[in-house]
């Protein structure tokens, strides 16, 4: 017994002074197990993260009565975009300022979700309005009114705005 808890007492000593090489050895394997485990939480995190912004937008903007406003720039438009405005039923629901990474995006086809709220069932007034410069570099500020009819269900309105003068209207909706 005695020989056993000294061989021990050896082994704990020559343990404790051999290089340190070892303890390294043990100390970055370790860490890396260490990193991916904060990996793996932060995947996780972001996870939950996601589904609680979806469960939050199903629980503020039930389907029966939500509204989303996309707004997206004509094809070839010639002019940068610089504020865009929403109003609904004389509200101001929705204001917007574009930077020019987010201005290129919408040049290139790209759209941008600019309301998501609740509204009841009926007729609504919506007024849009954008500002920005012409390709000479004239100030433009145009708006439009139009009416919107939402039923049960979600309702998506889809907002295009062209230059004043081009082919298409400066500012058109459609339903999506």
């Amino acid at each position: 017994m005695h020989r056993f808890i000294a061989a021990t007492v050896v082994m704990v000593l020559a343990a404790a002074a051999s290089p340190s090489g070892w303890a390294e050895k043990v100390s970055k394997e370790q860490i890396k197990g260490l990193d991916e485990q904060v990996q793996e939480i932060k995947t996780d995190a972001l996870g939950i993260a996601a589904e609680l912004g979806r469960l939050e937008e199903k629980l503020l903007y039930p389907s029966n009565t939500q509204l989303s406003v996309f707004i997206g720039l004509a094809p070839k438009s010639k002019f940068r975009l610089d504020a865009v405005e929403i109003q609904i039923d004389g509200k101001a629901v929705a204001h917007y300022l574009y930077a020019h990474k987010e201005l290129e995006a919408l040049q290139g086809g790209g759209v941008q979700r600019i309301y998501t709220g609740n509204m009841t069932q009926g007729e609504h007034a919506l007024l849009v309005s954008y500002s920005g410069k012409s390709a000479g570099g004239g100030d433009l500020r145009q708006s439009a009114s139009f009416r919107i009819s939402k039923d049960v269900g979600p309702k998506i309105v889809g907002v295009t705005l062209a230059a004043p003068g081009a082919a298409d209207q400066s500012i058109a909706i459609k339903d999506w």
